[in-house]
């Protein structure tokens, strides 16, 4: 007796279920990246209610409302730069989340940071986040820690008052294109340039995110590309934007490569 091999059709089976499985794989593959994608705009959506239900109740923003101690107490670290395991700091009431990258606006409190830790202790946002001292409050993003984790990566959410940008060297890194944007959401992934630093989503990615909220350019309207740490403009049109000139600029939807970080103008 002797072993025999496999047939055609025991052959094409296989074939078949290999198929099947690779299929599977792909599509499964696809559909969590999906869900992660309409994670990152119901996230926006739900820190913005959380801020405009935080403004209804104490009379203005998180982070930025001169009597916060008075709710939480002073932060055991003492204020008004606290980075203690309890309590929190007050901000200026200016309408302004300041943090030291924007010192016209910066009470020596980071209220970018105090912003999530007074959502949380109001009950607002799941979580609790703390704070860190040192000579910029926007550095150094540790997501879940200092600001909320994203579902994609190791992104995080941040907030502060970041315009007007007058040009194109108006910050370091140049993190927007020109205009004006007083308190906006930085998405992207952590550095020492906090949540703004990285980028995070391909581009055909922030397209289809900024299509459904807003209108599907990357420098008009409350969806913005971050600029030009995601855009190189010697490598051409291989980043995220196809240009650094506002009334022109697209994504650059050939790029499938990982290339922007994001911006909302949330809506306080």
């Amino acid at each position: 007796m002797h072993d025999r091999g496999f047939s055609l059709v025991e052959l094409s089976i296989v074939l078949v279920i290999l198929g099947l499985l690779t299929g599977g794989i792909l599509g499964g593959q696809a559909l969590i990246r999906a869900a992660e994608l309409r994670s990152v705009q119901n996230d926006v959506q739900r820190y913005s209610a959380a801020a405009l239900t935080f403004r209804d109740k104490y009379f203005g923003l998180p982070g930025d409302i001169t009597n916060a101690t008075a709710f939480w107490g002073t932060d055991s670290a003492g204020c008004p730069n606290g980075a203690g395991a309890t309590g929190t700091c007050n901000g200026n009431g200016d309408s302004y989340i300041g943090s030291s990258a924007t010192p016209s606006n910066f009470t020596n409190t980071c209220e970018n940071q105090e912003f999530w830790r007074q959502l949380g202790l109001a009950g607002l946002i799941e979580g609790r986040y703390t704070t860190r001292t040192g000579a910029q409050c926007y550095q150094s993003v540790t997501p879940g820690l200092d600001a909320p984790k994203l579902r994609i990566g190791q992104a995080a959410i941040t907030i502060s008052q970041l315009g007007p940008v007058t040009s194109n060297a108006a910050f370091p890194g140049t993190v927007a294109f020109i205009g004006d944007y007083t308190n906006v959401f930085s998405l992207g992934g952590s550095s020492v340039n906090g949540a703004a630093g990285t980028a995070f989503l391909a581009p055909e990615e922030l397209w289809n995110i900024d299509t459904k909220m807003d209108d599907g350019r990357p420098a008009t309207g409350r969806v913005l590309s971050l600029y030009p740490g995601t855009y190189n403009p010697a490598a051409g049109a291989n980043g995220c934007v196809t240009t650094n000139d506002a009334a022109t600029a697209a994504y650059t939807l050939s790029n499938k490569a990982v290339s922007c970080g994001m911006l909302v103008k949330p809506s306080f």
